[in-house]
């Protein structure tokens, strides 16, 4: 039988085999047995109930969790009229479309993610 150290014995009393915890009750008891030097990760496994043989139910991905990178994305909205105001008061940092296409042209690419409408 494997020996496991101090600080592995430590966690594993916190933790009951068997039970479901819910993913805010899991992160709280992964930072509280937190014990390396470094940022650790979590890798989570999912199952979707798809079927990888076909091609249209291929699905990849990773997603960074519980509150992202931290970096705040810029989003730019290409759009004309009505729908320039609705992108801008849905959370866009900029909207509009011939005068950000020429900003572009010229070398400005101060944004993260783009989207355009229709």
């Amino acid at each position: 039988m494997p020996k496991h150290g101090k600080q592995y014995r430590k966690a594993a009393e916190g933790v009951e085999r068997g039970t479901l915890y819910s993913l805010e009750e899991a992160v709280n008891l992964l930072l509280a047995n937190s014990c390396a030097k470094f940022d650790e990760s979590v890798d989570v496994a999912v199952r979707l109930g798809i079927d990888p043989r076909h091609a249209d139910q291929m699905v990849r991905s990773s997603v960074i969790l519980p509150n992202g990178t931290g970096k705040d994305v810029r989003v730019l909205v290409f759009a004309k009229g009505e729908k320039e105001a609705e992108a801008l008061a849905a959370g866009a940092d900029y909207a509009g479309s011939e005068e950000l296409v020429n900003k572009i042209k010229e070398g400005w690419l101060e944004f993260d993610k783009t989207i355009a409408t229709p």
